[in-house]
């Protein structure tokens, strides 16, 4: 088991990056052995050595010594010189899908938090359009790369040299269906209806006109139909067909949090126990999901936790269910999963730092 490790974090001035921050800064086994953040720093900035911390992200200064904390430019000898041993890439996918390979050269374990690595299947790469597609390096790179959703890959994670953090709407759907998929229960070709909503902060911190407030304010608006980049992980990680489930995204007039309503069919009628009793086996190891039993989750009750929450009901014939699965995009759905899986895979407890 390890006892401390030394961590940095390229990607920081997201929304993403500033809550895995704020959790690697609090997190038990890390303190006095705060990341090194590192990215672009302005000409301007150099002379001083890079950006304080507490000027990009004023919340995350404090006692801990995080005040004293800078943003400086990223070099792979910085990451050398301060013997960073796992690197956070809260990078844009085509950042990542460059950086990776020098990365695992080096010797560096890497979470990655963009979409570069997570799919296995050429098919539903593409998508992405990444230059490097078909090479020998990436496949190679892509045969290393474990899918980082620990309730589904706990064992794999543990001795990854590279985890793929899930998109947060995979992680979503994911978590609400494959139990009952994995038993054997969903009338697949009957088909699945995955209805999934979430905050603006989704949609990431550049402002397009979609992200615009005059157009997100008081507004509810589908998009990318058929064709969301997440998809392949669905297909993937729960093994089904694409013609077996319709996964629609939605933008939410809210900051954060993301719920889905899931709508499947099941070859026999099941009780509510029954149902119960698939999802409480399927997690019995997992510690940051929560099983709602009498109520179904809302986005508050998730929002601002590191938790995954569940919840079913059945139709009166038992043979429909509608399933909700609700999380916070930042958290469950990018940063405090990715430190779930830096738990794994240093031997800590997996829920340390985020209970």
């Amino acid at each position: 088991m390890t006892e401390t490790i030394q961590t940095a974090v390229v990607g920081v001035t997201g929304y993403a990056g500033a809550e895995l921050a704020r959790l690697l800064l609090r997190h038990p086994r890390l303190q006095g052995v705060p990341p090194v953040f590192a990215g672009r720093v302005d000409a301007k900035d150099l002379a001083r050595g890079g950006v304080p911390l507490a000027e990009i992200h004023p919340q995350l200064a404090g006692g801990n010594g995080s005040g004293n904390l800078k943003l400086e430019p990223f070099s792979w000898e910085l990451l050398a010189g301060r013997g960073v041993e796992v690197l956070f890439l809260a990078t844009p996918h085509e950042q990542s899908r460059q950086w990776v390979p020098e990365a695992l050269a080096r010797g560096l374990r890497v979470i990655d938090l963009s979409g570069a690595w997570r799919l296995t299947e050429a098919a539903n790469r593409a998508v992405y359009a990444f230059a490097d597609e078909g090479s020998e390096q990436a496949a190679a790179i892509q045969a290393q790369a474990v899918y980082g959703l620990p309730e589904l890959h706990r064992a794999q994670i543990a001795g990854a040299r590279l985890v793929a953090n899930p998109g947060c709407y995979a992680t979503s759907i994911i978590l609400g269906l494959k139990p009952l998929v994995a038993a054997g229960l969903v009338d697949l070709d009957h088909g699945i209806v995955a209805d999934a909503k979430s905050g603006m902060s989704g949609a990431g911190k550049a402002p397009t006109a979609r992200t615009h407030f005059m157009y997100a304010a008081d507004n509810l608006s589908a998009y990318n139909v058929f064709t969301h980049r997440h998809t392949g992980e669905l297909l993937e990680q729960i093994g089904v067909e694409q013609s077996q489930i319709v996964f629609t995204p939605h933008l939410l007039p809210i900051p954060r949090g993301i719920l889905s309503t899931i709508y499947v069919w099941f070859h026999d009628p099941q009780t509510a126990a029954t149902v119960s009793r698939v999802y409480r086996e399927f997690f019995r190891s997992s510690p940051m999901i929560r099983l709602h039993d009498k109520t179904l989750p809302q986005i508050q009750y998730s929002l601002r936790t590191n938790y995954a929450d569940i919840g079913f009901q059945l139709s009166a014939d038992g043979r429909r269910a509608v399933v909700v699965s609700c999380l916070d995009n930042l958290l469950k759905g990018a940063s405090s999963q990715a430190v779930e899986n830096l738990n794994i895979m240093l031997g800590w407890g997996e829920a340390e730092g985020l209970e």
